[in-house]
């Protein structure tokens, strides 16, 4: 059900003094990383807005300590097709493009000579999105569909601790869809994500407790969020949320080891499986997901 409740990484930095009238210097050596592409295409949508907010950031992974940095692409191009029986009866595209030099942040091109911006409308039919991003001469392909959410019912302070008096607890209360598998992702800000599946409340009302492991002040406001997810977005983000921890967002430093649905497709040879590419360490980090966001706020007493 509810997975990684509290993660907490600690990362310990130990001195060694030698009382022997010297002292040694220990380096330590850190295991080299390649440097890989970082995708942050997460897109929420709030499907009472005219226009779907997309915005993908693009940075290089970095060493161990550090955070990744922005980097710029050739092209970055959104495709978003419909299917029926298929076949493709509707389709369109938006060209992005950088909001300033080096920042890595793209947005729907304002200086296109057609609106490149995408109507949330169409997210009423069955579209397929693709990305497609050229970077350093190699070509990055992702797809997705669009995932909505149900709403949160309640949010409310507890009382509760979990490891200990410094910690506030919020109850969230919510209903689940029936007749659907459904996966979701909380935002409970500072950088501190849930995910949980419905296998054990299918089509029930549910309700449980997310601690975190600081006091607020009364009168902080919370901003707590649910987002629609698929199972593969889910155990990306099950899998992130695990081996990152939750001090600060998935998206910041990638575990190289968790890959999302981003794929490097520049020897592609066969166009109906992205993923054949016979390169197993050639791969860029990061996700690309389009989903329903409902919001909730909680000002604790």
């Amino acid at each position: 059900m509810i997975h990684a409740m509290k993660r907490i990484l600690f990362l310990t930095l130990i001195s060694f003094f030698l009382f022997t009238g010297c002292e040694d210097v220990i380096e330590v050596d850190l295991p080299e990383q390649d440097t890989r592409l970082v995708v942050d295409g997460l897109i929420r949508v709030d499907i009472n807005e005219t226009y779907i907010p997309v915005e993908i950031r693009l940075s290089l992974s970095s060493s161990f300590f550090d955070n990744n940095l922005p980097t710029s692409a050739e092209s970055v191009l959104i495709i978003y097709e419909e299917y029926e029986d298929d076949i493709v009866v509707d389709q369109g595209s938006s060209s992005l493009a950088e909001t300033s030099p080096g920042s890595g942040v793209y947005v729907p091109d304002p200086n296109f000579s057609s609106d490149q911006r995408i109507s949330t409308s169409i997210l009423d039919g069955d579209f397929l999105f693709t990305l497609l991003i050229r970077h350093q001469g190699r070509l990055y392909l992702a797809q997705t569909r669009y995932v909505p959410v149900v709403p949160i019912n309640s949010i409310r302070q507890g009382t509760g601790t979990l490891f200990g008096d410094d910690e506030t607890e919020v109850i969230v209360n919510f209903t689940d869809q029936p007749d659907v598998d459904n996966f979701y992702l909380f935002d409970f800000g500072f950088g501190e994500f849930l995910v949980t599946e419905d296998e054990f409340y299918k089509g029930q009302e549910f309700e449980f407790s997310f601690f975190y492991d600081q006091q607020f002040e009364s009168g902080t406001v919370l901003d707590i969020s649910i987002l629609g997810a698929d199972q593969t977005f889910y155990n990306y983000m099950d899998q992130l949320i695990e081996q990152s921890g939750d001090l600060q967002g998935p998206f910041q430093t990638p575990v190289n080891t968790v890959r999302g649905n981003v794929f490097d497709v520049t020897d592609l040879d066969n166009i109906d499986v992205i993923d054949n590419v016979d390169q197993p360490e050639v791969f860029p980090l990061g996700y690309f997901a389009i989903v329903q966001e409902e919001k909730g706020q909680l000002i604790v007493d």
